[in-house]
């Protein structure tokens, strides 16, 4: 069984809010053998191995009699556990008067264990595995490996399934599409399947690309699993949720002001100003109590007077030398700075990137201030001593990490190293955002739409990030809540979205995070 160190794991409970630890647990994504160890642990409480393959084939005929109409399925039946899953679906809908057809890649008596029992409750006709089985399958229904291969899928299990992918035929991943690696969301000869049906909790793959895409809509199944055997199971990795982190989302109360809500300093660049703007709107967007924008007027005032005429309620900071900006860090009431969006790329953005980060306060790096540091990025991790959040997107964290990080590995284990060479948490973005800490725990986000994808997005999480740290939120949560109400505020404003759209719906959906505060603890 795969588990993290004591201390690691105490201080995921503590940063994980315990008192909705059980409600958190619903998000816990597992490895394969932390799967493999939770089917074992709940054999030792006392349900049976059989009861457990039934159960999880129950799941499955009973999600393709919800969502189709009876017509030809065809159950791909591999050698294992997951063939297994297959035989009782295939019992199940045939029961259910579905025309069923079973094909086996291996011969009968080659299967063991559960698998064996419940292949002989099926009372049907059993196939060989050829690409001649699919002919008149109006459904098919992988369950061949599952997460059990760790290996290329090959021979002809993959010209089955690339076959059926061929036709458009609708394809039923059981627990895993196979040839998708469980742990990395790598594809080993996986075909896109309109829906997986998972057991008890989600897999990394089912969230990492291409993994996620791959799975179509996924259904996590009750096999009666208890969460008691989260005694013996310590997760390190969850699917993002407010439950995760809304106890420690800054919220009003009576007696806050602006001044205890926190005052945000974003670096504005010139003459790119736009970046900058949308970050600090994002900031003040989510609760920060004051806002302000440094500008450098070393050139010229023509800056400070973009800034200043366009934010009405975020002040501009005229910067004119290095020691203008040392000044205006040394004020303590500044708790929160960010630096990156429409910085530049050089020297100049460099030394700001320095004194910000000898401040010691929270820090947000992004974009253009992690581009500046590809020559030298230990400089920069070196000056480290504070609460700090990187940003980057794949291009980004390229150019920082490039001789540090394995190309090869998979975006979690990139995100985890990265974290802990750095000592910041890193926020790796895409549709498939991972949140890693440099202790090892990380938080996968699911909640982003295609829209996001559009220029200037990432400047608004930035902000948000800086909004929520500028407020004392720990920057672990604090980034793993800005990458989530992103992605919320997003999805609430819908199609047509562009990215001075988002900051104006954040008050919605802090409102219903609000709410869900105001729940009692579960």
């Amino acid at each position: 069984m795969t588990s993290i160190s004591t201390p690691q794991r105490d201080a995921l409970k503590c940063d994980l809010h315990s008192s909705r630890r059980d409600e958190q647990l619903l998000h816990a994504l597992l490895t394969t053998n932390q799967m493999a160890e939770a089917d074992r642990l709940t054999i030792d409480y006392g349900i049976t191995a059989e009861t457990l393959m039934e159960n999880a084939g129950r799941a499955v005929a009973t999600a393709i009699m919800n969502r189709w109409n009876i017509c030809p399925v065809v159950v791909l039946c591999g050698p294992g556990n997951n063939g297994g899953d297959g035989f009782v679906v295939a019992r199940l809908l045939a029961e259910a008067n579905w025309p069923v057809r079973v094909a086996l890649l291996v011969p009968l008596e080659k299967i063991q264990g559960c698998a064996s029992y419940h292949a002989a409750r099926w009372n049907g006709p059993i196939d060989t595995l050829t690409t001649a089985t699919l002919e008149g399958a109006e459904l098919i229904v992988d369950a061949l490996f599952g997460a059990g291969l760790s290996r290329s899928l090959e021979g002809v299990a993959a010209q089955v399934l690339t076959a059926a992918s061929a036709k458009n035929t609708p394809i039923i991943a059981v627990d895993v599409p196979s040839g998708l690696m469980g742990d990395t969301g790598e594809n080993m000869g996986a075909v896109p399947c309109v829906l997986t049906v998972m057991f008890f909790r989600k897999k990394i793959a089912h969230l990492l690309q291409p993994g996620k895409r791959l799975c179509g809509d996924l259904i996590v199944a009750n096999i009666d699993t208890p969460s008691s055997v989260f005694d013996c199971i310590s997760p390190d990795c969850y699917e993002n949720h407010p439950s995760l982190w809304v106890n420690a989302l800054p919220i009003l109360n009576v007696d806050s002001h602006k001044y205890n809500r926190g005052h945000a300093l974003v670096w504005g660049g010139w003459p790119m100003t736009g970046a900058a703007r949308m970050a600090a709107l994002s900031a003040a967007r989510v609760g920060a109590g004051l806002t302000s924008v440094a500008v450098d007027t070393s050139q010229n005032d023509i800056a400070l007077s973009v800034y200043a005429i366009t934010l009405t309620s975020i002040m501009a900071k005229p910067v004119t030398t290095q020691q203008d900006l040392d000044t205006i860090l040394s004020d303590k009431r500044i708790t929160g700075l960010l630096i990156g969006p429409g910085a530049g790329v050089g020297s100049d953005t460099k030394l700001r990137v320095l004194s910000m980060l000898k401040s010691g306060q929270a820090t947000v790096l992004d974009a253009d201030a992690l581009s500046s540091f590809q020559q030298d990025p230990e400089s920069l991790f070196q000056a480290i001593n504070g609460p700090c959040v990187l940003t980057p997107h794949e291009d980004e964290f390229s150019r920082l990490f490039a001789d540090l990080v394995p190309t090869s590995d998979n975006k979690l284990a990139r995100a985890r190293a990265a974290a802990k060479i750095s000592r910041a948490i890193v926020i790796l973005k895409g549709n498939d955002t991972v949140i890693a800490a440099p202790d090892g725990r990380a938080i996968i986000n699911a909640n982003a739409p295609s829209t996001l994808a559009t220029a200037g997005s990432g400047d608004v999480l930035a902000g948000i990030t800086l909004g929520l740290l500028t407020q004392g939120m720990e920057p672990f949560l604090a980034s793993a809540a800005a990458v989530w109400l992103h992605g919320a505020a997003a999805t609430h404003f819908g199609l047509g979205l562009i990215a001075e759209d988002l900051p104006d719906q954040l008050p919605a959906v802090l409102k219903q995070l609000v709410q869900l505060k105001k729940q009692p603890d579960t």
